[in-house]
């Protein structure tokens, strides 16, 4: 029996260290690129296998953006309907305003609620920026959105009663986009 013979019922002799060949490591080769990270690990026949999946908790907090982008628009929406209701409310306040006071008022309220509508378009436009960027993006995606949401509870509050399911929505937005996978999600290494 030669030293060397794969069909030696005996092994290896003792003593002596195993010989490197088919189905071993070398020692001191390095690694390929990209095999050094357990999202990319080796495929069949040496291709670098697919990109890891989205985890649940970030796909859950992508579709709350865009559950509280739709809700900003509905509110923006519903504030811009209702401008033309604000003659009718300061004609029937019994203030006693005469023509250019109620005048007056009545503009002002108007522009209040085209800028609390004009904030809604932009948050939403904002929303869908992060949105959009949400399976590619870095760490810094996850920090904005979590930052965004926060604004969100606070815009809540000013946008009864649409606000109410904007909060609601914010808050778990918030709670999902902070968890560990989501956060390991976006720290990922790129390539």
């Amino acid at each position: 029996m030669s030293f060397g013979d794969p069909n030696n019922p005996y092994g290896q002799p003792q003593g002596q260290p195993q010989q490197p060949g088919y189905g071993y490591p070398q020692q001191g080769q390095p690694q390929q690129p990209g095999y050094g990270y357990p999202q990319q690990q080796a495929g069949v026949g040496g291709y670098p296998a697919a990109a890891p999946q989205m985890p649940g908790s970030a796909k859950t907090a992508r579709v709350l953006l865009w559950v509280i982008i739709a809700l900003q628009v509905v509110y923006a929406v519903y504030a811009f309907s209702q401008m033309g209701t604000v003659d009718e409310a300061v004609g029937q306040s019994g203030s006693g305003l005469s023509g250019e006071d109620a005048e007056v008022v009545s503009d002002f309220a108007k522009g209040a609620i085209a800028v609390f509508a004009g904030i809604a378009l932009l948050f939403a436009v904002l929303g869908l920026v992060l949105a959009l960027m949400f399976k590619n993006g870095a760490n810094g995606v996850r920090v904005c959105t979590i930052v965004w949401a926060s604004f969100a509870i606070v815009g809540g509050l000013f946008q009864l009663p649409i606000g109410i399911a904007t909060l609601v929505v914010a808050i778990i937005l918030i709670v999902f986009a902070a968890k560990g996978d989501t956060a390991a999600w976006f720290k990922r290494p790129r390539h």
